[in-house]
């Protein structure tokens, strides 16, 4: 048993007690791929949504040196056909690619040295594993000579943190291709290929980088963020298996869901992040897990790029709007970047964005991850986009606390004429879009309620201080083609503020008419 050659199942043995979300069908999927024509598999999703946990798995399931029973056998796996027909059956090389990273940084080694690193590892653990193993020239030709011993396997790669080198040395073409050129050499070699390797798993946040519009190693099969397919069960923690979860929790199932929740996969609908719903089920409270983590890569380096209408996109997410995007220019790297479009789709691979492949559009998914966002928004050093953008809705939000309708209906127009077209600007639903987006920095001081059930009908939007202040609480009502007058008296006609007693005597009426004809605002603000 060796480090990396056939290391045994004592990885997945430390995490597969007693609140294991059953996850050993993956196992059945990758079986359809071992010694097929697609045995070649890469799947990326964000940091800690369990892609260790898979790496550790399906190694302890294929690892020839240990016997896996006793893990497997009571799982779902072991209902599978093709259980017993490949457990413990193969030679495994299992690698964490994040690891020899760590060391060359640690040892001051040059990032582009993290392949012969690798090398020279394997062939360590190649002589400890088989220590009658002729001395070859090259590790592949090692590795061609043990699957040719008497009772020689194929192997299994498994790679988790493959993308480790593209992220790290991001800047570092020459080290990302030093890379790349080793995984060319196990997966692209057609004579040593297909003999010694019976099937790959990669695991990383990234999918595989593109060289020019092709990937740099194509043989693979990808599932990641945007296209999960078959894999999409095994990207988080459904909703069926989160409610299971809550039956012995303290926390309760719809309060997870507003935190959680928000990947949405057309295979399998809602999908959770698994580590921050497993933290808030041990502490016994829903709150920001993900950030403390190395996931949270800094979002204020990817928002600041100035690239056309980049902040007033990430703006619109932040107030909830879904943005069309184009991701397939994207290069799969950190630095080659040509538009907005490749920061969303980025921000997509890492989490912050969940992708909705039916009409092509993303959404900040859930709340954990708008509460980044919104805490983004008053970091320092931000760009000037950002600034302006900030400055203007800061303005937006005092005049409204000040009664200034004319300065108000006046900023709006503003904000249309810039950042809406007018053929999707004809109906109060485009109205209340740009109501949003205009309120951008209330975010922090309001908690916004769309649709607010409120006497005799649904407010269309109310903003709710989010701490006890003597800030009021915000009813907006929307016109087209009406009068703001009419806006407030509808307010009052139905009662929408019966429900907001907490404030009497503390509430702004806003009532807001766009005229399609003269492409004008009209703003009236009247205190209750």
């Amino acid at each position: 048993m060796g480090r990396y050659v056939n290391p045994g199942n004592q990885a997945f043995k430390r995490i597969a007690g007693s609140k294991y979300v059953d996850k050993t069908n993956l196992i059945s999927l990758m079986n359809e791929k071992v010694g097929g024509d697609k045995y070649l598999v890469c799947v990326s999703r964000p940091r800690r949504f369990g892609k260790s946990y898979a790496a550790n798995m399906l190694t302890a399931y294929y690892d020839c040196s240990c016997d896996s029973h006793a893990l497997f056998d009571h799982r779902r796996i072991a209902c599978d056909a093709s259980y017993e027909a490949h457990i413990n059956r193969y030679n495994v090389i299992c690698l964490d690619v994040s690891g020899f990273v760590s060391e060359a940084k640690s040892t001051r080694r040059p990032l582009i040295e993290v392949p012969e690193m690798i090398i020279d590892a394997l062939r360590e653990d190649l002589r400890l594993v088989f220590p009658d193993l002729p001395h070859r020239k090259t590790v592949n030709d090692e590795l061609l000579a043990c699957v040719d011993l008497p009772d020689g396997k194929p192997f299994i790669f498994i790679i988790d943190e493959w993308d480790s080198v593209i992220r790290e040395a991001k800047d570092n073409e020459e080290a990302q291709s030093a890379y790349l050129n080793l995984l060319r050499g196990f997966f692209k070699d057609t004579t040593f290929t297909p003999k010694v390797i019976a099937a790959a798993y990669m695991t990383g946040i990234l999918p595989i980088k593109k060289d020019g519009t092709q990937t740099a190693i194509s043989e693979f099969e990808e599932y990641s963020m945007l296209k999960p397919d078959g894999f999409a069960e095994y990207v988080g923690f459904t909703e069926d298996e989160v409610r299971a979860l809550c039956k012995d929790g303290k926390v309760d199932f719809e309060e997870i869901k507003a935190w959680y929740d928000g990947y949405e996969l057309a295979e399998v609908g809602s999908i959770y992040n698994p580590y921050s719903v497993m933290e808030a089920l041990k502490t016994g409270k829903c709150q920001l897990y993900w950030k403390r983590t190395s996931a949270a890569e800094s979002l204020k380096n990817y928002t600041n790029m100035e690239f056309e209408g980049l902040q007033e996109t990430v703006a619109r997410l932040i107030a909830g709007d879904p943005i069309a995007v184009n991701v397939e220019d994207f290069q799969n790297d950190f630095e080659s970047f040509e538009s907005a479009d490749d920061v969303l789709t980025l921000l997509i691979h890492l989490g912050y964005l969940t992708y909705h492949e039916a009409d092509s559009t993303v959404q900040i998914p859930n709340e954990e991850v708008r509460k980044e966002f919104r805490a983004f928004l008053i970091k320092k050093r931000l760009n000037a986009g950002w600034i302006e953008l900030i400055r203007r809705s800061q303005k937006l939000l005092e005049d409204t606390l000040h009664e200034r309708g004319d300065e108000v209906a006046a900023a709006m127009s503003e904000i249309r004429q810039e950042q809406y077209a007018p053929q999707f600007y004809n109906n109060e639903q485009s109205l209340r879009a740009i109501i949003k987006y205009a309120y951008l920095v209330a975010a922090g001081q309001y908690v916004k309620i769309e649709e607010m059930a409120g006497g005799n009908g649904l407010a269309d939007v109310v903003y709710l201080p989010a701490m006890p202040s003597n800030l009021p609480a915000l009813v907006i009502e929307l016109k087209y083609n009406k009068t703001a007058g009419g806006a407030i008296s509808q307010i009052k006609n139905k009662h929408y503020t019966t429900s907001l007693k907490p404030y009497a005597g503390n509430i702004l009426l806003v009532g807001i008419n766009y005229n399609g004809k003269t492409g004008e605002h009209t703003c009236i603000i009247e205190r209750a």
